[in-house]
């Protein structure tokens, strides 16, 4: 997992920095559906799917510095968060029904 897949001029990409770099892709891209949720609703909302990215691009940041890296700083930095968005998904799970999609939206009403 730490030999070179390719070299990118000065960028050495390795299994376990394609798994970081996804969980940071995956981390960072909540925030656009966030973002695109409180734009369709008109007020702010934290969809589920947030909180889903969160999980899952935590997990992968932090398999990323526990056996890609080793690095302490990176593991506690990435284990608080994960931890407050598995926390806010069964919150959410034992609290409401599952989300329904439905069609339309305020700007086809």
């Amino acid at each position: 997992m730490h030999e070179a897949l390719t070299n990118l001029h000065l960028i050495t990409l390795t299994p376990w920095k394609v798994i970081g770099l996804l969980g940071t892709l995956l981390f960072t891209a909540r925030w656009f559906v966030q973002f695109y949720a409180t734009k369709k609703q008109k007020k702010v909302v934290v969809p589920m799917s947030f909180w889903y990215l969160s999980v899952a691009g935590s997990v992968l940041t932090l398999a990323y510095f526990i056996w890609g890296k080793n690095d302490s700083v990176g593991i506690i930095q990435t284990a608080f968060p994960m931890l407050v968005s598995i926390y806010n998904v069964f919150s959410h799970l034992r609290q409401h029904k599952p989300e329904t999609v439905r069609p339309g939206g305020p700007e086809e009403t």
